[in-house]
C-alpha cells in the first residue's frame, strides 16, 4: 500500500490498530470504543450522569458540566450580552462545530470535527471540499482548516471527546440498550466522497467513508437528499454524536448521526 493510500495514523487514543478499525471486519464484530483517559479524568460527570433516570435528565447533567469546565454561557459562545462597551469574548463550543457541520460539513467547522476523529480514532479524512490523498492540495487546506485558532482555543478536542463518551454512555443506557448496531441511511447523489473498495452483488458493496459522515435514522429524510439512499448497520461504538442526544441542538429535526469512518458495507436503494 502507498503512503498516500493509508487509511489513517499508525497510532490512535482508542487501544484498537487503525487498520482493524477501519475495516469492515470490525464493524462485523465491534468492540466497545473509549478514548483514553477521558472518563477516568471526569469522574464528577459518570457520577452525576449515572444517577439520572431519563435521558433528558443526563443531558441537562452534561449541558452544565459542559458550560463550568468550559465556559460556555452564552454570550461567549456567540460573542454577545455583557452590555455597551463590553469586551466580547469568544470561546470555541462544540455546539458551534454541530452548528457550522450543519450548514456544510465541508467547512472550517467541519475539518476541526474531522481533525479530532484523525487524533482521537487515527483516521484520515477522504474528502474535504474535494477528493483527498496525503500532500494533494486538497490535503494541504484540510490541514489549514483543521488546525484554525480561530476553533482551537478553548480546548476544543477535550469538549469532542467528552461528547463522544456522553454519546456512547447514553446509547448504552438509554438510546440503544444492548445494541451492537443501528441501522442508518444516507442519501447521495454520487459518490465522489465514497470510495469503493468492493463490489459484493449489484446493490450491495463495502464504501470507504469519510472519517466523519453524516447518517439518518429516517429513510425518507435520507431521500431529500439524493438519488441514491445507502442503507447500513452502523457499530454503535462509532457513533459519536445522534439527534435525540441533547434536547436542543443545530441538528434536530433530521434525525441525524455523526458517524466514525472506515470500510462501511452498504446496501443501495436507487430512485
Amino acid at each position: 500500500m502507498r503512503y498516500d493510500e493509508a487509511i489513517g495514523h499508525s497510532t490512535n487514543l482508542v487501544g484498537i490498530p487503525v487498520g482493524l478499525l477501519a475495516s469492515d471486519s470490525f464493524n462485523d464484530h465491534p468492540l466497545a470504543l473509549h478514548i483514553s483517559g477521558v472518563r477516568e479524568m471526569n469522574p464528577s460527570l459518570f457520577t452525576m450522569l449515572a444517577e439520572a433516570e431519563r435521558l433528558e435528565e443526563a443531558a441537562e447533567a452534561f449541558y452544565l458540566y459542559m458550560v463550568a469546565m468550559f465556559g460556555l454561557d452564552p454570550e461567549q459562545n456567540e460573542g454577545g450580552g455583557g452590555g455597551k462597551g463590553a469586551v466580547r469574548r469568544y470561546r470555541s463550543s462544540f455546539l458551534r462545530l454541530l452548528k457550522g457541520w450543519g450548514y456544510d460539513s465541508n467547512g472550517p467547522e467541519g475539518a476541526v470535527l474531522k481533525g479530532w476523529v484523525e487524533s482521537r480514532f487515527g483516521l484520515f479524512p477522504t474528502f474535504h471540499k474535494h477528493p483527498i490523498t496525503l500532500k494533494s492540495q486538497a490535503w494541504i487546506g484540510y490541514v489549514e482548516e483543521k488546525m484554525s485558532s480561530r476553533f482551537h482555543n478553548n480546548a476544543i478536542y477535550a469538549q469532542l471527546d467528552l461528547l463522544y463518551e456522553f454519546s456512547q454512555w447514553a446509547l448504552a443506557r438509554f438510546a440503544a440498550p444492548g445494541q451492537t448496531h443501528i441501522r442508518l441511511y444516507r442519501g447521495v447523489n454520487d459518490f465522489d466522497e465514497h470510495r469503493l473498495v468492493a463490489r459484493l452483488d449489484k446493490r450491495t458493496c463495502v464504501l470507504r467513508m469519510n472519517s466523519l459522515a453524516s447518517f439518518t435514522s429516517l429513510r425518507d429524510v435520507a431521500e431529500c437528499f439524493g438519488d441514491t439512499v445507502l442503507e447500513a448497520d452502523v457499530p454503535v461504538c462509532k457513533v459519536a454524536f445522534f439527534n435525540t442526544l441533547l434536547p436542543t441542538h443545530p441538528l434536530k429535526g433530521e434525525g441525524e448521526f455523526l458517524v466514525i469512518g472506515g470500510d462501511l458495507k452498504v446496501t443501495a436503494a436507487y430512485w
